[in-house]
């Protein structure tokens, strides 16, 4: 098993780096490589939808990513303590017929002592929005260093 620095117990600075590491990856919309920051027998509740394990997890994000396009997220540390991060972040995403969104959610996650996240609780609320709206805007891939934050967006 490989180990995925920052590792608990986290502080101030490594549970913002491992928010982070987790909103670069997930901006990569790329399954394989978002699993592995999972440990194999890894329990998600995403809205109300419960997964267990690489398998399930891969599958549901290779899901999301067919059905929520042009996906832009952002991570913000909202609380740390011992091997638990509690995370705020909001993403941007279109539907097949062009409709835009802005999710709105909160997650909770605990981490094995190799900094593989055990257990991840999010819930999420969509809002549609109309495109003039939008507020993320940066080329596929992480969030550029200078793009603003949730906090500095307002959200």
């Amino acid at each position: 098993m490989e180990t995925k620095p920052p590792v608990p117990p986290f502080t101030a600075t490594t549970a913002a780096q491992k928010v982070r590491a987790a909103e670069d990856a997930w901006n990569s919309r790329d399954p394989d490589k978002v699993v592995l920051a999972y440990t194999p027998d890894s329990r998600w509740r995403n809205r109300a939808e419960f997964l267990h394990g690489h398998d399930e997890i891969r599958a549901f994000l290779t899901r999301k990513w067919k059905h929520e396009l042009a996906y832009r997220l952002i991570k913000e540390p909202w609380a740390f303590a011992d091997d638990r991060i509690a995370v705020r972040f909001a993403y941007e995403w279109h539907d097949d017929a062009g409709q835009w969104y802005r999710s709105y959610g909160n997650e909770n996650w605990q981490f094995d002592d190799d900094g593989l996240m055990a257990i991840r609780l999010a819930s999420i609320n969509d809002l549609p929005i109309r495109a003039a709206d939008r507020l993320f805007f940066w080329p596929a891939g992480p969030r550029p260093d200078d793009h603003p934050g949730l906090s500095d967006l307002g959200l």
